[in-house]
């Protein structure tokens, strides 16, 4: 097991301690081969748990809550929580909220991204990511981008409202923008937000179209599509409504940019 900047502090603490007991004597051989035996997940029947996820890639397991079972989502929030002490949910419905909350009446909900959380406190936020929207119709995908970045320790500017029939809006926050060391546009009705923000920064921009619009707009597949064919450089693009997609690649790019 290799620890890096990625990994919990606690795990790789834990990792050395079995190593320094063995090299003490205090365990035998067997003791710590147990150790580094455990299944890399845990097994629930219906599900497994992803306990080594932050250990490969720097980001624990998180919950997509829609569709889940009651009794299934209260096991595996409670389970999260045990192993990490914190836990993160998208796509959470009001009901499964308050189930949850019964439990663990600590847990935060946002209404508008539909996030669930509980969060240690005392989190240092670092680096900048620049969250954007075109519209006040696009911030509840903003909001999963944004508290995903947040919750896995990005700092995050929300910069709203800064579409293309206003563009004189988003240079009034030009500044800000692009001193971040990513930027995410989100964007419905054409997506022309991202190719504009595209020609203004020298930082990786991260499209999401939204399934904000008229007919045509055909459910966020025009912003998509506008987004894919942008001319500006720089320009990734993740799936129509994906917040939480979004919020985990600019955090990638925002943690080399501190490391950096």
């Amino acid at each position: 097991m290799i620890c890096d900047d990625n990994v919990k502090d606690e795990v790789c603490m834990e990792t050395r301690d079995v190593l320094m007991k063995l090299k003490r004597d205090e365990i035998s051989l067997e003791e710590a081969e147990s150790f580094f035996r455990k299944e890399p997940f845990e097994e629930m029947g219906y599900a497994k748990l992803d306990s080594h996820r932050e250990v490969r890639s720097g980001f624990p397991e998180v919950i997509y809550c829609s569709r889940k079972a009651d009794s299934h989502l209260l096991d595996i929030f409670q389970r999260l929580y045990e192993e990490n002490g914190e836990v993160f949910g998208t796509r959470a419905s009001q009901h499964q909220y308050e189930l949850i909350r019964e439990k663990y009446p600590q847990v935060v909900y946002d209404e508008l991204s539909h996030i669930i959380k509980i969060e240690k406190e005392g989190k240092e936020l670092k680096g900048k990511i620049a969250v954007c929207t075109a519209g006040t119709a696009d911030i509840s995908v903003a909001e999963e981008a944004a508290q995903t970045a947040e919750y896995f320790g990005s700092h995050v500017e929300r910069i709203y409202d800064v579409g293309v029939s206003g563009i004189h809006r988003l240079f009034h926050r030009l500044d800000t923008i692009q001193s971040a060391n990513c930027v995410v546009a989100v964007a419905g009705m054409e997506g022309a937000l991202a190719s504009v923000l595209g020609g203004l920064v020298d930082k990786p921009v991260i499209a999401v179209p939204t399934s904000v619009g008229y007919g045509a707009s055909m459910n966020g597949l025009s912003a998509l599509l506008t987004m894919i064919n942008s001319c500006a450089n720089g320009i990734a693009v993740v799936n129509i409504d994906n917040g939480y997609g979004a919020g985990y690649i600019a955090t990638q790019i925002n943690r080399m940019a501190v490391h950096d």
